[in-house]
């Protein structure tokens, strides 16, 4: 995929003007760099990998490209971090099918977000786990993920040819205090 393939992906879900975001299981940055060009190169993203030299190669590129902007690296388990809060927005690319527990992830990274805050998730559009994606997100499962876990509803955004899996899909999701009810 290439950085247009990126934005793309990402472009419906990243509302102009909101100022910090994360980005979980992270990596080199790929989905890091389309979400600080749509950010405008401005504000506040923490970038969360458990591969702590992907987060050195991804701050690298990110302080040459993005000098304005301010990037928060943190080398863990997105699952195990706490003491976050305040997010206009959560970009999971390609992390969410590592998750066994799924709804108990989005749960809390909802609680992370602010009232109107934003999940967009990219995926594989596959339903049988094979080595790579050991827990499949194909779209109808996540619009069932974010019910339970009482977001709004998931609303596809874009889908992109993939060269190992058919396609991959983006969508977004919302904090809704309705949902919550």
């Amino acid at each position: 995929m290439t950085h247009e393939d990126h934005l793309a992906l990402l472009r419906g879900g990243v509302k102009a003007g909101t100022a910090f975001w994360a980005d979980l299981g992270s990596g080199t940055g790929a989905f890091t760099m389309a979400l600080a060009a749509l950010l405008g190169g401005e504000g506040r993203i923490l970038s969360v990998d458990r591969d702590a030299r992907a987060l050195a190669e991804q701050e690298r590129s990110m302080r040459a490209r993005f000098p304005r902007l301010v990037v928060e690296l943190a080398a863990a388990d997105f699952t195990r971090l706490t003491g976050i809060s305040g997010l206009d927005g959560v970009v999971m690319a390609n992390s969410l099918h590592f998750q066994r527990d799924a709804e108990g992830v989005l749960r809390g990274v909802k609680g992370w977000l602010l009232p109107a805050g934003r999940i967009v998730i990219v995926e594989y559009e596959v339903s049988l786990p094979n080595p790579w994606v050991p827990y499949p997100v194909p779209f109808k499962r996540l619009l069932r993920l974010a019910e339970a876990a009482a977001l709004g509803p998931a609303r596809l955004l874009e889908t992109r040819p993939s060269r190992y899996h058919g396609r991959v899909y983006s969508a977004v999701m919302e904090r809704s205090e309705a949902a919550e009810r």
